[in-house]
Parts: C-alpha cells; structure tokens; sequence
C-alpha cells in the first residue's frame, strides 16, 4: 500500500501541474448542532479509474490534526478517521467520477472550526486544496428579568393602636350624638305632650 502511493507520487509529480484541486467555497459559516456540506473539485480524466485515486481530508486545528475523510484506491476508510468525526461524515460517491468530492458533516460543534484541505492523488497528478470552518455556538434568548415586587408593608403595632384609638373615639362620639338625639327627642316629645294637655282643661 504504502510502496504503491509512494511510486504514484514519483509517477505524478512531472505532471501535477496539470492537475488542479478547488473548493467550491473557500469559507463556510454554521451554528452548532447544524449540517453542513463541504466540496472540492479536481481534474478528471474519461480513461482515469476510481481505483486510482486517493484522497486525504484532513481538519487542522489548534492542539492536533484530526482524520476527515481517507479514500484508498476508491474505497472509504473508516477506521483512519478521527474520532471527533466518527460516524457524522457521509460522501456522495457518484459525483467522484466527476471530480467532485462531497463532505457531509452533520451536528456541528464548536470544535470543528478551522482550516480543512483535502489532499488528492491520482495517476496522472497530485493537489490540494483548502477551505476554512467557522461554528459559532447556538444563540439562546435571555430569559426575562423578574419584574422587582413591591414588599407588603405591615401596620407597626404603634399604627395599629392609633387606628384602634381612632375608631374606638369614633363609635363613642356616634353613640353619644345618638345618645343625645333620643333625650333630645324624648324631652321635646314630653313638653309637647304636657302643653298639649294644659290646652285641653283651659
């Protein structure tokens, strides 16, 4: 394996500038826990063989490169990618034929930023080509702020005794104007009576 990628890179290396690689997008923007579709184009040729080509992707990031995609004379290797992307990558493989590579990375995560290239070997020339990946977190709304309550004022003892003072000469003063009013109305009613009956023997 090894032997046989090596002497494809001494085959190729005269013609690899014929060869050319391009991203469709040479920057992708994306929230996280989001899809994303990532290409690259290369030459092809009608009489060039799947089985003849190799194709590395790669994510460079900060602390260490991480395994993308590895395509080995054709056929996908799982095994070489990189945890982070275990099982979040699908290729569409009948647009290969094309010159067309097409990653799928599915839920996004923050860490998945940075500089990704594609490296790919053919029979007739090698390239590469980069694309930069920037996953900003998930924008969540603030919670509404609670509204500031009004503290429950109690009536100090003090205020409890003036309101009870209050109303207790307030009852006093009614039943004493009403106390009053009926000696009033009981001695008008008595004279009105006794002259009424000085009247009657005159």
């Amino acid at each position: 394996m090894i032997c046989s990628i090596l002497l494809l890179i001494s085959l190729t290396s005269c013609v690899s500038g014929s060869f050319v690689v391009n991203v469709t997008q040479t920057s992708y923007q994306a929230e996280e826990n989001h899809n994303i579709t990532l290409e690259w184009m290369f030459t092809t040729r009608s009489h060039s063989s799947p089985n003849s080509l190799f194709i590395f992707c790669e994510l460079s990031a900060d602390l260490r490169p991480s395994v993308l995609f590895h395509l080995d004379e054709g056929v996908e290797v799982p095994e070489s990618q990189d945890e982070q992307f275990a099982g979040r990558v699908q290729w569409d493989e009948d647009v290969l034929r094309e010159g067309r590579l097409r990653l799928h990375v599915s839920r996004l995560r923050t860490n998945d930023s940075g500089l990704y290239w594609c490296d790919v070997l053919t029979g007739y020339g090698r390239n590469s080509g980069k694309c930069w990946l920037n996953v900003t977190g998930k924008l969540t709304a603030a919670p509404d702020e609670p509204r500031p309550q009004r503290p429950t004022v109690s009536p100090q003892p003090e205020s409890r005794g003036r309101i009870g003072l209050y109303v207790g000469l307030a009852l006093t003063a009614a039943a004493l104007c009403a106390g009053l009013c009926f000696a009033f109305t009981l001695s008008f009613t008595k004279s009105t009576y006794k002259k009424g009956n000085i009247c009657a023997v005159v």
